[in-house]
């Protein structure tokens, strides 16, 4: 295998869960929690019940469960369905680096693999911790999107790395597992273009669930491209151009699982200051008399949710969670931002778009120099009689330099299963996925993630 290869295969293969540290365990079940609760929240999305319904159509040995449901499908087919929920409300972790997305798109990989084979709550500890040193590794090295390529291809090796991990691959079989993710799911990022469809939500779901397919291949014995990433036409060559892999491992900040966000609100993740910048500004001002609202921010805030004429006018979910002026109009009018502000009638609301049309997305050139190391936005609003209110932020709330305390996470996974799971087995499932490391069987914790009447 060659050197790139080698440096992720060799790491996986290595990890032993001695030697995380308290606060990366700690880490790994805050994401758990979070990543279990976004599942829930999307569970009866449109997107989710197709994806559902063909898992229905599957069996597997081993098998693995649906999230929410009593259905058994194949581990393949369970990482897809639970990907597709998990990431429906966009409100699941991120990782902003030179490269960016969301690792937590990869944990239904490992949560398949550990069920399907009945292992402990240290054992998914492991997965998780393998998966987001992979993706945090490739995303600390190289920028996926100034080339037109979709995330999920970190998405892609960290779900093969976890499930590898978990299947107990040898250092060539990881390679091959590796190997066998990169060749054939190289994903366009045409998928969070112009108007967004409901494959936005369910592109890295395919690359979980192709990574788990790259791993159970190699733990059967195929072998994958040797030169994957160095050879002629590898990765370097057809998608990346060359880069070189930082140190996994040892990273300043610690491990993976302790460098990743947890959203605040349920949008898009470069929508997070700008939403507490105007929610905090807005008890000083009347709706009607704002004049117009200036964000400054960072070129890949400005590119992603700030630029787009389709961004001004949203006529899909999809669409309305990466469109920063929908998001902040609707901030402004309703004093909050929740799931519920996605609700299709509320992204058709004409008595939005006269406002929205007084919004402005800029890019500042020092905030751009300034990303990934600090993430700052500024604001100002200007009312009718000339009145300016400024307000600027360089982390969102979430962000690892500005954490969410745990009670927070608790009761943002209450409020996503509000209605779905009754409070008791809310209450159940935290207590066990906190003190996870003590349970036997991973299953215990997705016993307990139903949804009422399922």
């Amino acid at each position: 295998m060659d050197r790139t290869t080698e440096q992720l295969a060799s790491h996986v293969t290595g990890l032993r869960y001695e030697w995380l540290t308290p606060g990366a365990v700690h880490s790994a079940k805050r994401l758990l929690i979070d990543a279990i609760g976004c599942a829930v929240g999307g569970y009866h999305s449109e997107p989710a019940a197709i994806a559902r319904k063909l898992a229905a159509q599957t069996s597997g040995t081993p098998p693995a469960r649906v999230l929410g449901s009593a259905a058994i499908t194949s581990m393949e087919a369970a990482t897809f369905a639970n990907s597709v929920m998990l990431r429906y409300l966009d409100f699941n972790d991120t990782y902003t680096s030179i490269g960016e997305g969301h690792p937590s798109d990869a944990i239904p990989a490992v949560l398949a693999v550990a069920d399907g084979l009945h292992l402990s709550g240290k054992d998914t500890i492991l997965g998780l911790a393998a998966t987001y040193e992979v993706y945090n590794g490739l995303a600390d090295s190289v920028s996926l999107r100034d080339k037109g390529w979709d995330h999920g291809y970190f998405v892609v090796f960290a779900a093969a790395a976890g499930a590898g991990k978990l299947l107990g691959l040898t250092l060539e079989q990881m390679g091959n597992a590796i190997a066998l993710a990169s060749a054939p799911n190289v994903p366009t990022r045409q998928t969070r273009s112009g108007e967004l469809s409901m494959w936005k939500g369910c592109a890295t779901a395919a690359s979980a669930r192709a990574g788990v397919f790259a791993a159970q291949l190699a733990k059967e014995g195929m072998t994958g491209p040797a030169e994957a990433f160095e050879g002629r036409h590898g990765v370097f060559d057809q998608v990346t151009g060359p880069f070189t892999l930082q140190p996994l491992g040892a990273h300043p900040r610690g491990f993976g699982l302790e460098r990743t966000g947890i959203k605040f609100f349920p949008t898009e993740y470069h929508s997070q200051i700008p939403l507490g910048l105007v929610l905090k500004l807005r008890g000083q001002i009347a709706v009607e008399d704002i004049e117009v609202l200036h964000v400054e921010t960072y070129n890949l805030a400005y590119s992603e949710i700030g630029s787009e004429p389709q961004k001004w006018n949203p006529q899909t979910r999809e669409t309305a969670d990466h469109s920063l002026p929908y998001m902040l109009a609707a901030a402004v009018q309703d004093g909050s931002i929740s799931v519920a502000t996605f609700d299709e009638a509320r992204i058709r609301d004409p008595k939005l778009r006269p406002l929205m049309n007084r919004i402005k997305v800029s890019e500042n050139a020092e905030f751009t120099r300034d990303f990934p190391r600090f993430m700052r936005n500024r604001i100002e609003i200007v009312t009718k009689g000339g009145r300016r209110l400024v307000e600027e932020e360089r982390y969102p709330k979430g962000h690892f330099e500005n954490p969410m305390t745990d009670a927070e996470v608790e009761s943002k996974f209450r409020a996503l299963c509000n209605g779905l799971m009754p409070a008791d087995r809310c209450g159940a499932t935290l207590q066990v996925v906190w003190g996870l490391e003590r349970a036997q069987d991973v299953g215990q914790v997705l016993e307990l993630v139903r949804i009422e009447g399922q």
